[in-house]
């Protein structure tokens, strides 16, 4: 017997209408972003070509960004470092998901992680009741919508780039806009203690060589985080555990 749900989702073949519903609220606030790193692009020292080459192949805001400004900068493992200390929150996206994508084709379970970013495992870890196709059309909605958004917003702060005036450069967009997100994200105490104290801790290394001081930063900011989220656990624990007098009674 055919259902109303069968036949909604023979219709709208691979596009889900709910997913890019979700989507569009959390694709809004990575144009601008992406405006900036296209703006990052035409004043780094990586060629222009090389550096816009980063969004469509590396597709990760924060990584792409610390990637374009460090280049000319720091030494080469001092990138990578940086890169990778930056998307280790990936691999915990991943682990997250793998039950779901083992039940997904060959091709999925290759394709798909390549656009798990942020936004996508915010939508995608709230879709994994649906069965494997239907999740795989809400999954590739979603991130193929901020794909295409992100690959416009680069190349168009590229363009627009070059005929800014010198004297309306903003050096500081990149690590404010940075900052902006983050903090529009921050939802919950540990995650506003990891923010505060990388930040704290990046600033006081800020002159460290090859700019370890981001990656001491954003090391010391996890930590502090996950310190912050034990404590509050332990703490949600010795409440909801009764205490001698009620087992008494």
């Amino acid at each position: 017997m055919t259902t109303q749900t069968d036949l909604e989702t023979s219709r709208d073949g691979w596009f889900d209408r709910q997913a890019l519903a979700d989507v569009i609220p959390l694709a809004i606030p990575a144009i601008p972003f992406g405006f900036v790193v296209g703006l990052a692009v035409t004043e780094s020292a990586m060629p222009q070509w090389i550096a816009w080459l980063t969004a469509p192949l590396v597709f990760a805001g924060a990584a792409q960004l610390a990637m374009i400004t460090l280049a000319g900068t720091a030494t080469l493992w001092a990138v990578v470092t940086a890169v990778l200390v930056i998307n280790t929150r990936h691999l915990m996206y991943s682990a997250a998901l793998a039950p779901t994508f083992r039940d997904q084709p060959r091709w999925m379970r290759w394709f798909g992680p390549f656009l798990l970013v942020d936004q996508t495992f915010a939508l995608a870890a709230l879709q994994t009741r649906r069965d494997p196709a239907a999740f795989r059309r809400y999954f590739l909605t979603v991130a193929i919508t901020l794909y295409a958004v992100w690959n416009i917003a680069v190349p168009m702060g590229m363009l627009v780039g070059p005929v800014i005036p010198d004297s309306w450069r903003l050096d500081f967009a990149p690590p404010v806009m940075f900052a902006g997100l983050t903090l529009f994200a921050i939802k919950r105490v540990p995650a506003a203690v990891a923010a505060i104290v990388g930040g704290l801790v990046s600033l006081a290394t800020v002159d460290l060589r090859d700019r370890l001081g981001i990656v001491v930063g954003a090391l010391t900011g996890v930590a502090a985080g996950a310190l912050a989220d034990w404590i509050i656990q332990e703490r949600e624990r010795r409440a909801d555990r009764p205490s001698t007098e009620d087992v008494r009674k």
